[in-house]
């Protein structure tokens, strides 16, 4: 049970559930790609978008895990559409390569939903020697929607409907390093926090988002980009963080949201017709938040589009 349930402008509140922010909207007609879609927040993201008939792409790192969701997802809902890719966002090769594969099968892109993550991790290098929350959380999505874009300008125009691109951030932004983003010592290991990095790369989402809304703007384009902090949930981010671990699963059901309350602000920033023409926000429980002034400064979002831009050449 969640403790808090005051609703807010939107109608809706931190106990709202994924199905009850779209209840009654049609999605049919729409295609959607969610990252980090066989566990979590991103599993009943896939599952409440088909059963709304938006045609969802599970993108995931384990097939098999992927495949087992989207089975269960098929079984609930028999004319569900939803298919799997491979996708591992720490890879700018596994990146390119989903991108171009998707490109390939000449399908539509309405909604894009960065929601893949992880946390508080050791640290660790990517394999493209970055520093993994880092290249996860904020490169590989960077790059990922990048490269879908022109698809997703393409299947706006053609269809008349508003594109939505979601990251999927934290209040956890508010915690990261105190310079923000760490643009010298991104691989700096003697100054690694696994903290300080995990909001470094939130912190990096709600930036990419806003630099993101400022460049469609520019171009005309119906397409919003906005981020939005899911709440905090029991699920398997917090499997590297020891003994918080444990305690999240014991106090988890009193405190913490469960993964439909913990989709609910996924679903509502990517389908809601309350959202349309809303680009270069952050939301939290289903309704607008305030992010730190730091998330907000259009030059540092502008330092880490060309920083980001670098690193994926």
């Amino acid at each position: 049970m969640w403790l808090f349930k005051r609703k807010g402008p939107s109608g809706f509140s931190s106990s709202s559930t994924a199905e009850e922010v779209t209840h009654g909207i049609d999605g049919s007609g729409l295609t959607a790609i969610v990252t980090g879609a066989s566990s979590g927040i991103g599993s009943e993201t896939s599952r409440v978008l088909a059963l709304r008939g938006v045609h969802v792409i599970m993108a995931v790192r384990n097939m098999t895990a992927g495949e087992n969701v989207r089975d269960a997802i098929v079984t609930e809902i028999p004319a569900a559409k939803v298919d799997t890719m491979e996708l591992d966002l720490s890879s700018l090769a596994s990146v390119k390569k989903f991108a171009s594969d998707f490109k390939s099968s000449g399908r539509p892109l309405n909604l894009l939903i960065n929601n893949a993550g992880i946390m508080a991790t050791p640290f660790m290098l990517s394999k493209d020697n970055i520093e993994l929350q880092f290249a996860t959380n904020h490169l590989g999505h960077f790059l990922l929607t990048n490269l879908l874009l022109e698809k997703m300008k393409e299947t706006a125009r053609k269809t008349k409907r508003e594109g939505r691109i979601v990251n999927v951030s934290s209040e956890a932004h508010r915690f990261a390093y105190r310079e923000g983003i760490r643009f010298d010592k991104i691989n700096d290991p003697k100054s690694y926090n696994s903290y300080g990095a995990y909001g470094q790369s939130k912190l990096a989402n709600i930036l990419h988002a806003n630099e993101l809304t400022r460049r469609l703007k520019e171009d005309g384009v119906e397409i919003t980009a906005n981020s939005l902090h899911p709440g905090t949930i029991t699920t398997n981010l917090f499997r590297h963080m020891g003994i918080f671990d444990g305690l999240v699963g014991t106090l988890g059901k009193l405190l913490l949201k469960n993964v439909q309350q913990g989709a609910s602000t996924t679903c509502y920033v990517a389908l809601n017709p309350q959202v349309k023409g809303v680009s270069g926000e952050y939301f939290s429980d289903n309704n607008l938040a305030k992010t730190t002034a730091m998330a907000k400064d259009m030059d540092l979002a502008k330092r880490l589009w060309d920083f980001s831009m670098d690193l994926v050449k």
